[in-house]
C-alpha cells in the first residue's frame, strides 16, 4: 500500500542518512534528494557529495548533488570540474579525469617556441584561484552596495570584490582614480574638511556657514554694482564737462 511504501522509504532514508536526525536534517533543505538513493562518486573541496542512479531515476535525474552545507548552499557551490559531469557533458566523474589527463600528458607534443603558458595541460586558461564561501560564481562576489557586504551569500562588510574586472576598467583596482583635493575648510584650524571641488564644499558647509556665505555673496555683489554705477556717473559728468550729450538724458 502507500503507507506501506511511504514508511519503507522513511526506514530507507534513516539507514541510508546513518539515523532519523540525519534525515529531518537533509528533509530541512529542499529537493527530493534525502530520499533518493544512488552510487557515491565523489565530493569536493567544499564537501559536496555527488551521487549517481541510473537504474531508478529518468535521464536528467540520474544525478545530483548534497551540499556540504545546507544553510548556505548556492548552485555556484558546485565545482567547475564537477559541473560537466552534473549536466552530463562526460560520464567521468573528476577523479577519472585526473587520471586520463595525467596518462595522455607524456604523449603531448612539445612546442618548438617558448611559451610562458601557466598551464602544463591543453585544458585551458588557469589562475590562482580564490573564492569565497565555497562559491565559483565570482560575480555573486560583491558587495551589494558601498563597503556593505551581501548578506545573501554571508559577504561581510569592508570586503574586497572578488570578480574579475578588465584593466582599464573604472572598478579595477589599480585603475580607480584616487582623490585629489583642492582645499579644505577647516585649515586655519588644522583641517578635517577637506574638498575636492566648489561644489564639493557647498555639501561640507553648515546652515549657518551656508546663511554667512550668501550675505557675504550679497554684500560683494551689491558693492560690485555700487562701483558700476559709480563709475557710469563719473563718465557721465565728464562727458557733460566736454559739452557732449548722453543719450537718454537732457
Amino acid at each position: 500500500t502507500m503507507v506501506w511504501s511511504i514508511v519503507q522509504n522513511l526506514r530507507q532514508g534513516a539507514k541510508f542518512r546513518g539515523g532519523w536526525w540525519n534525515l529531518v536534517l537533509h528533509m530541512y533543505t529542499n529537493g527530493d534528494y534525502p530520499f533518493k538513493f544512488g552510487t557515491y562518486m565523489g565530493c569536493d573541496a567544499a564537501g559536496n557529495r555527488y551521487y549517481e542512479n541510473r537504474v531508478d531515476y529518468p535521464f536528467g535525474q540520474h544525478r545530483w548533488v548534497e551540499p556540504g552545507d545546507i544553510n548556505n548552499y548556492d548552485s555556484a557551490s558546485i565545482a567547475p570540474e564537477w559541473h560537466g559531469w552534473m549536466t552530463s557533458m562526460n560520464d567521468a566523474p573528476p577523479s577519472c579525469e585526473d587520471d586520463f589527463v595525467a596518462d595522455r600528458k607524456p604523449h603531448f607534443i612539445p612546442l618548438d617556441v617558448k611559451s610562458d603558458a601557466p598551464a602544463e595541460d591543453n585544458l585551458g586558461h588557469q589562475e590562482v584561484y580564490f573564492n569565497f564561501h565555497q562559491m565559483h560564481n565570482q560575480s555573486q562576489m560583491r558587495s551589494r552596495g558601498y563597503n556593505i557586504g551581501n548578506p545573501i551569500v554571508n559577504f561581510p562588510p569592508n570586503a574586497p570584490d572578488a570578480y574579475y574586472t578588465q584593466p582599464g576598467s573604472p572598478y579595477h583596482p589599480d585603475f580607480i582614480q584616487k582623490r585629489v583635493d583642492i582645499g579644505d575648510l577647516d585649515e586655519a584650524t588644522g583641517g578635517g574638511r577637506p574638498y575636492k571641488s566648489a561644489k564639493w564644499a557647498d555639501r561640507l558647509l553648515t546652515p549657518e556657514e551656508k546663511a554667512a556665505k550668501k550675505a557675504s555673496e550679497e554684500a560683494e555683489e551689491k558693492k560690485t554694482m555700487d562701483n558700476f554705477k559709480k563709475q557710469a556717473l563719473q563718465l557721465q559728468m565728464a562727458a557733460r564737462s566736454r559739452g557732449g550729450t548722453i543719450v537718454g538724458k537732457r
